[in-house]
């Protein structure tokens, strides 16, 4: 079973950056398709998809976070990175990294809750 561990979040000002990363284990980049993705959970709120990314580096991103949110995949380090900036204080919340179980490219259903792997978050808090 994959293993996600999130890290890299925390406090910042509006107008900054962050640059979260997830730390994969327990899987081949290279053995089989993959889909993952960062979500976000804000309080009293649903958790929603952010950015997904698949071994064909397909990636699919939330309207309000196109042109500031870049995710990536560094297989060096076997992480899933999401690189934010100009950060406002809709961004703010607990940030999830996301695997599915069904191991194939990224589609209109992957990533849902009962298909899905997930890490323990890390906070991301923006501040006016």
């Amino acid at each position: 079973q994959v293993h996600l561990v999130e890290s890299g979040g925390d406090s910042v000002q509006a107008g900054g950056s962050l640059r979260l990363s997830c730390a994969v284990s327990g899987f081949n980049w290279m053995s089989r398709p993959w889909c993952m993705g960062w979500f976000r959970q804000a309080p009293g709120k649903k958790r929603e998809m952010v950015a997904t990314i698949d071994n064909q580096f397909l990636k699919t991103y939330q309207n309000s976070v196109k042109g500031r949110f870049t995710i990536s995949q560094d297989k060096a380090r076997s992480t899933i990175d999401l690189q934010m900036s100009d950060l406002n204080f809709d961004d703010s919340g607990m940030y999830y990294c996301a695997s599915d179980r069904r191991w194939a490219y990224c589609v209109g259903d992957s990533l849902q809750e009962h298909n899905t792997d997930w890490g323990q978050g890390t906070q991301v808090t923006v501040t006016q």
